[in-house]
């Protein structure tokens, strides 16, 4: 073998530069060298014969090179290779020139002789046979990258001549009707799995023919092969290990599993074997509850997440739309109906999460670390998302509210008791009594997955609360008590849900707007519906805000307060990472109660003491601030103007549908706001916001105008809540004047409007 032709070669294909010699040549120096024993699907490398020739001439024995010759053959640049070296280097050029001969940045005449090459190493050396011998090689590595060459020149041959390989095809029948007599599948799932990967990443590829073309032979086969290996022929002791075969061939299913799940959106009428996993989910959950291996559990975990959140792919449709698609509303029923059932059967507290988090490159914490030790946090969402998803879905698609109360209330009791279970209190941290507060904590650390959670929660209460007033034209009080009692209870009352997450942001609008223009979560969703709910149920937002105030002993009266700039009769609110424009004179902070003794508001407490407060000249302010070091400020608010009135009132998602932003855009965002900071200061009438955490990258600073014998009767809770809203509308609206925001935010804004007038109307009372 002439390892420099193979050298020259590489570096030509990665340079996409033309090949000077005829395919014939390259193809030649492509062949693999295998050879296979007899009665034996397995394949060998052909015996070195007690030495390996370079293509100058030298001799070396097996053994290897001496120093000498290493010094002497790096100086003249020929190196000499094993036969396995040489067949890896093989199988990487094959690789490359299928990558190269599908790009479209390489020249024209260059991809038409990098097809040929190919052509003829499939139809004249018959490469694809000995790919498949080579899957079944003990030598791992060659069978990886043997089973990454086969997959592309599957994925080679359906784009170009528009037909599946047949060798490949007939072998992944017969290794998946043989199991399990034969257990070696895992290089089979493999490369099935990446060839569905590499078209669905083709921008240019008729995705739907290929892979229905791709795919129909092998549907029933592999809807057999999901039955066998979770249900008939599962042994979790085989499975203890993540090294164990077993595990191998499972964790090798679920990533072809995540496959056919991202190609599901790509055809019109989705397979059988694309739909499996939603139909007989319930052998997944049994697995999950199993005493298998806590990785593989966990895998199955994420894609279950992935099942129930719509997006099976990067860039799919909307949650909506993708519920129009054929069958996915028929596969969603038995996927939420199977995931209820066994939650209300205590499945929940069957799955242990007490593996310890990992530690850089350790699985045991560092001295002196708090972090909490236990349960896996990641997984804890997850599971968590998958009920509360499934329970969204359940309820949108009922009739009456009989049909779903029962369930829900089981099964949120069920997911109650699992997070106390899970979420164990560190000696700093305050006791979880109220039920909204659980939905913060739990999903604070990952946005996407939390405002997923509040959107859930959200649709169900409006879902039971529109139930309610269909079935009663006139609800008595006691009935509405009933109700808010209920929605406190069982942790999904949306006021709470929110005050209790702006309580864990500090109020800070920055992190309001971040949400807005991230094209990761569904915040502007979540935010639309919630500003509609807070418009029509204003009255029980406040009662709320002062149940607040009630239970942290919150609602006192401020007095005048000097502003802290002398001279001034104005001072700057902002956020600055440097410098700030005056420091202010001491002052006597009268601390709140502590937000972390909160209680569940009519529930699960008696009566509370209503803190009293005759000091009337001092500034309240003790904010829970544990979060907003983390937290990265996106924008400042000092020179927000009042946003434009707008007219229409049509659909509040049509007008803001989301656009993604890359880091150019965003970097504009930033310096267009903060360039407002130093040229303009808002005068703030009774202002409360938090004084500067000692560690913390952000600094506050705070002025109040009030004469000296005005006394204000302060809601801290509700003045805080509209108070960051009005900051979020007043940033808003300055951005889309320089026409830098993400989406067109008018019907946004009008909700943010109304509520600033709700405000001002409570004010003037």
């Amino acid at each position: 073998m002439k390892i420099s032709l193979l050298q020259q070669m590489y570096k030509d294909v990665l340079a996409g530069t033309p090949l000077p010699k005829e395919s014939c040549y390259y193809t030649s120096s492509l062949h693999l060298c295998v050879e296979q024993s007899p009665g034996d699907e397995s394949c060998d490398l052909p015996p070195a014969g007690g030495s390996v020739r370079s293509h100058e001439g030298t001799v070396w024995d097996t053994d290897g090179p001496t120093a000498d010759d290493v010094s002497q053959n790096l100086e003249n640049m020929n190196f000499s290779f094993c036969p396995r070296e040489v067949m890896l280097l093989q199988l990487t050029l094959v690789r490359m020139l299928v990558a190269k001969a599908e790009s479209q940045e390489t020249e024209s005449s260059t991809r038409q002789k990098y097809r040929e090459i190919l052509a003829l190493l499939l139809k004249e050396t018959k490469i694809d046979s000995k790919l498949v011998c080579l899957l079944n090689s003990h030598d791992q590595l060659l069978s990886h990258m043997a089973s990454k060459s086969l997959a592309s020149l599957v994925y080679f041959q359906l784009k170009e001549e528009n037909a599946v390989n047949g060798t490949w095809l007939t072998f992944s029948l017969k290794t998946l009707l043989e199991f399990p007599m034969h257990t070696q599948v895992a290089e089979c799932l493999w490369t099935l799995t990446a060839i569905v990967k590499d078209i669905l990443k083709d921008k240019t590829l008729p995705k739907a023919g290929i892979l229905k073309k791709l795919l129909a032979p092998l549907d029933a086969v592999l809807e057999g092969f999901y039955n066998s290996i979770l249900l008939h022929h599962f042994d979790s002791h085989l499975c203890s290990s993540p090294y164990s075969e077993a595990a191998n061939n499972l964790i090798s299913f679920i990533d072809l599993l995540e496959a056919l799940l991202a190609s599901r959106t790509e055809l019109e009428l989705p397979l059988r074997c694309q739909r499996v996993l939603f139909l007989k989910v319930s052998y997944v959950l049994n697995f999950i509850s199993s005493s298998t291996h806590y990785f593989i559990k966990k895998k199955f975990i994420m894609l279950l997440k992935k099942c129930v959140l719509y997006k099976p792919q990067e860039g799919a449709v909307s949650g909506s739309q993708f519920l129009q698609t054929p069958y996915l509303y028929e596969d969603m029923l038995a996927l939420s109906n199977a995931v209820l059932q066994v939650v209300n059967l205590t499945w929940l507290n069957e799955i242990p999460l007490g593996e310890k988090a990992s530690y850089f490159g350790s699985s045991e914490a560092p001295s002196g670390d708090n972090t909490q030790s236990g349960s896996d946090q990641s997984v804890l969402r997850a599971l968590s998302l998958a009920v509360l998803k499934t329970l969204e879905f359940k309820f949108q698609n009922s009739a009456t509210e009989a049909e779903i109360k029962e369930d829900f209330q089981s099964s949120m009791s069920q997911l109650l008791t699992f997070w106390r279970s899970h979420m164990k209190s560190s000696p700093n941290s305050h006791p979880v009594v109220h039920h909204c507060e659980w939905l913060s904590l739990i999903f604070i650390e990952q946005d996407d997955d939390m405002w997923e959670a509040a959107k859930a929660l959200l649709l169900i209460y409006l879902k039971f609360d529109r139930l309610r007033r269909d079935a009663a034209d006139n609800l008595s009080q006691e009935e509405e008590e009933s109700w808010n009692f209920h929605t406190h209870a069982s942790g999904y009352n949306p006021h709470c849900i929110f005050l209790f997450f702006l309580e864990k942001i500090a109020f800070d609008s920055t992190v309001l707007l971040d949400f807005l223009i991230s094209s990761e979560t569904c915040f502007l969703e979540y935010l639309v519906r919630y500003l509609k709910l807070l418009r029509e149920d204003w009255h029980q937002f406040v009662n709320i805000c002062n149940h607040f105030d009630t239970e942290h002993g919150t609602s006192q009266p401020i007095s005048s307060i000097k502003p802290p700039c002398q001279e001034k009769q104005s001072c700057t609110t902002g956020v600055s990472l440097q410098n700030t424009c005056c420091k202010p004179e001491p002052q006597t902070w009268v601390p709140l109660a502590s937000s972390h003794n909160h209680s569940v508001f009519a529930t699960e407490q008696g009566d509370n003491e209503v803190a009293e407060s005759n000091q009337s000249n001092s500034l309240l302010s003790n904010d829970n601030m544990s979060l907003l070091g983390s937290l990265q400020c996106l924008v400042n608010y000092d020179s927000s103007e009042d946003s434009e009135t707008e007219s229409v009132e049509k659909e509040c998602l049509a007008n803001t549908k989301q656009m993604p932003l890359n880091n150019e855009s965003e970097t504009m965002i930033r310096e267009t706001v903060c360039s407002y900071t130093d040229d303009k200061e808002i005068t703030l009438r009774s202002e409360v916001l938090p004084p500067k955490q000692k560690g913390s990258h952000t600094s506050y600073r705070l002025a109040c105008i009030v004469s000296s014998d005005d006394i204000i009767p302060l809601r801290i809770m509700l003045y805080k809540s509209t108070k960051c809203l009005e900051e979020l509308q007043k940033a808003i609206s300055r951005l889309q004047r320089r026409n830098i925001f993400p989406y067109n935010p008018s019907a946004l804004l009008r909700l943010l409007s109304h509520v600033e007038k709700l405000s001002e109307n409570m004010n003037s009372q």
